[in-house]
């Protein structure tokens, strides 16, 4: 994965709280394999009318926020089942972060392992992003080694799970993480063996 450290990019405000995996992704498009890309399903209900006719109803579809990297949303964001869907839809769309209050803790996990950086902020602090976003704000950065997002004023401290943290920051999945304590568990494995030998399996 490309490495997160410090995001410059187009935000969108989602007031919304509680956007959880089905609204992120209908399941009915989950049948579409995923190197077609599912970045054009993103909220589509949320979007699109009963017809599949774009409403124009979120900042997503507003022509000034194209090629957003950043979403800004309100409380409880990814709740619901653990579709990792959720996750690709946001990233095929251009998606790098996502800024709430909170986040559902699967979707969290999924984010990180799929290079997205969930940025759980104070729910006043995020009412002032998006009041700033509506206002007429464009972009904003989030610098994930300062734990820190700036543009709408003074700077915003947000909170990210030190693991996912480093993760990012390096590009790394769960393999990664594993191999980088690689030199630990081989030294481990050497002094388990002799305390243990009876533990080996033979051959």
């Amino acid at each position: 994965m490309e490495p997160f450290r410090r995001l410059e990019a187009i935000a969108c405000p989602l007031p919304l709280a509680s956007v959880d995996t089905d609204q992120i992704i209908p399941a009915r498009f989950m049948k579409t394999p995923r190197s077609e890309g599912y970045g054009r399903f993103l909220l589509h209900d949320l979007r699109h009318d009963a017809e599949g006719r774009p409403t124009g109803a979120l900042s997503l579809d507003d022509p000034t926020r194209a090629g957003a990297r950043i979403l800004v949303a309100r409380r409880n964001f990814g709740a619901g089942s653990s579709r990792e869907a959720a996750v690709y839809a946001l990233v095929d769309y251009g998606i790098r972060c996502v800024i709430a209050p909170s986040f559902g803790d699967i979707f969290a996990a999924n984010a990180a392992n799929n290079g997205l950086l969930p940025a759980a902020v104070a729910e006043e602090d995020a009412e002032r992003l998006l009041l700033a976003l509506e206002s007429g704000l464009a972009g904003l950065v989030v610098d994930l080694e300062a734990e820190r997002i700036e543009g709408a004023g003074e700077a915003i401290a947000f909170s990210v799970d030190p693991v996912v943290r480093t993760k990012l920051l390096n590009g790394w999945d769960d393999l990664d993480l594993t191999l980088s304590r690689a030199d630990a568990i081989a030294a481990f494995t050497a002094a388990d063996a002799e305390r243990r030998p009876w533990a080996r399996p033979r051959g």
